[in-house]
């Protein structure tokens, strides 16, 4: 709930005038920013435990502090907390709400911090949790796709280059593809996350302070593998953030990409799959229509989260040391990056399983794109045909199917060994488009068995990683 009937700022004293009420709602964060209030009040209880520890609070005081944000915490759980936008931000909400409770000790809670290093550390902490979350969602998206891998390991699809049919390649070894770049996602979210897991909190305002705080310490209670090692760059540094929401970004890239193969597969002009009818909405006038409307919506979403990152980049372009404003503008956008991208690898992790594969018009579109063009070429390079040579042998015999609108497979042997005498009957061999995917029998090629195994190392690799 938001309440606009309190009338208190912190730093009231210095100013004779009140702020302008258009000022004030132009100003306050606490209508978004409440979101960190788990995090606000896990940081203060840090702080109060380390500021008993050096002498600054008696037990006294740390216990009612404690317990009084346990409460204050238990209130926001439960929807009973009023937030008030006159005292700006989360922060100042819990802290006020944290005196009335309490007493003059609740006054005592911010001794030796700043809202500069105490937002910043309250970011920190949303992100790791966050970013965990997303790590989740992001694996099972991982197995779902290692398992369509698994069961279409031998089917037949034309592969593309220029969205022209270039070789026959399997679903399978194409679904891999996905994997490899969704485990760059989760590799680059790793990274990320042991930068954010640094603790702002002891920076203060820009300078540290001149209490006798322990750092360390409190690093250690919220789980920071250490504190920030400069208090300026503490308190100003958002790279943690930028570094999120480009990773964010390049997964959504991938997801859009995806969705656009499944959009297009889906269409009458492919009709390579079909996507169960949960994830997928009708016309409202035109009752025939099935569309893959949550794989248009990832695809479109993924312009927000890139949009996102422009802001923060901007945001801090021209911001010199050390804490500015600016830097609340930081949480919208990270916010939703954070919801955007966990609800589409969600949805994507749902809608894969229930994808339909139509085997045979997928092999027919391979066989029919001249796609064993290459290992005829390859064929005649074997058989001691220069390569430049073999090149234009083809090209000769794919000019005579076009022009008899055949495919490589339908031509006789006489009219192949025209082209060249030494030809032979077992170029039927690899003619086919089974015989040529499993000829890519090595590592990262396309052939079932190297499908098999790269499934089989992708199971180990998400099983390393849930021990």
């Amino acid at each position: 709930m938001i309440d606009d009937s309190v009338d208190s700022n912190p730093w009231s004293g210095r100013f004779t005038q009140s702020m302008d009420a258009l000022v004030e709602a132009f100003t306050e964060s606490v209508s978004f920013d409440q979101r960190l209030a788990p995090h606000d009040i896990a940081g203060s209880i840090a702080h109060a435990t380390m500021l008993c520890h050096v002498g600054v609070l008696s037990t006294e005081e740390r216990d009612a502090i404690v317990e009084g944000l346990r409460a204050i915490g238990a209130d926001i759980e439960a929807g009973r907390f009023r937030w008030s936008t006159q005292l700006e931000d989360v922060h100042m909400n819990i802290e006020t709400a944290l005196t009335e409770r309490i007493g003059q000790a609740g006054k005592k809670l911010h001794t030796g911090r700043s809202r500069n290093d105490q937002v910043a550390t309250d970011v920190r902490l949303l992100l790791r949790e966050e970013i965990d979350a997303v790590m989740g969602v992001l694996t099972a998206l991982r197995g779902v796709v290692v398992d369509l891998a698994e069961r279409e390991a031998q089917t037949v699809m034309p592969g593309f280059t220029h969205m022209q049919t270039a070789q026959p390649v399997t679903f399978g070894h194409h679904m891999m593809a996905w994997f490899e770049m969704l485990t760059r996602d989760a590799e680059r979210l790793g990274e990320v996350r042991r930068r954010v897991n640094r603790s702002p909190l002891g920076a203060a305002a820009l300078a540290g302070t001149s209490y006798p705080i322990d750092r360390l310490m409190t690093a250690e209670l919220l789980g920071f593998e250490a504190p920030c090692e400069n208090s300026m760059d503490a308190v100003s540094d958002r790279d943690f953030c930028i570094e999120f929401i480009a990773a964010a970004a390049l997964l959504m890239v991938h997801l859009s990409r995806m969705s656009e193969e499944l959009i297009l597969w889906m269409s009458a002009q492919f009709d390579f799959i079909d996507l169960g009818d949960a994830y997928c909405t009708g016309s409202s006038i035109m009752p025939q229509k099935k569309n893959p409307d949550v794989a248009e919506l990832v695809r479109g979403k993924s312009a927000r989260v890139i949009g996102h990152l422009n802001t923060l980049l901007v945001m801090m372009k021209g911001q010199p040391l050390s804490f500015n404003r600016d830097n609340q503008e930081d949480k919208e956008p990270l916010f939703d990056t954070i919801d955007t991208v966990k609800s589409s690898l969600a949805v994507f992790a749902g809608m894969l399983p229930t994808l339909t594969v139509k085997r045979d018009t997928m092999r027919e579109a391979a066989r029919r794109g001249y796609s064993t063009a290459t290992d005829l070429a390859d064929y005649l390079v074997r058989k001691g045909t220069p390569f430049r040579d073999a090149h234009e042998v083809v090209g000769r015999a794919v000019r005579l199917c076009i022009d008899s609108d055949r495919d490589l497979t339908e031509l006789s042997l006489d009219e192949l060994k025209d082209f060249s005498a030494v030809i032979e009957a077992d170029v039927f061999d690899v003619l086919s488009v089974e015989g040529s995917v499993a000829a890519r029998d090595h590592i990262g090629g396309t052939a079932p068995a190297q499908v098999r195994k790269a499934v089989q190392r992708a199971r180990e690799q998400l099983q390393d990683q849930a021990d």
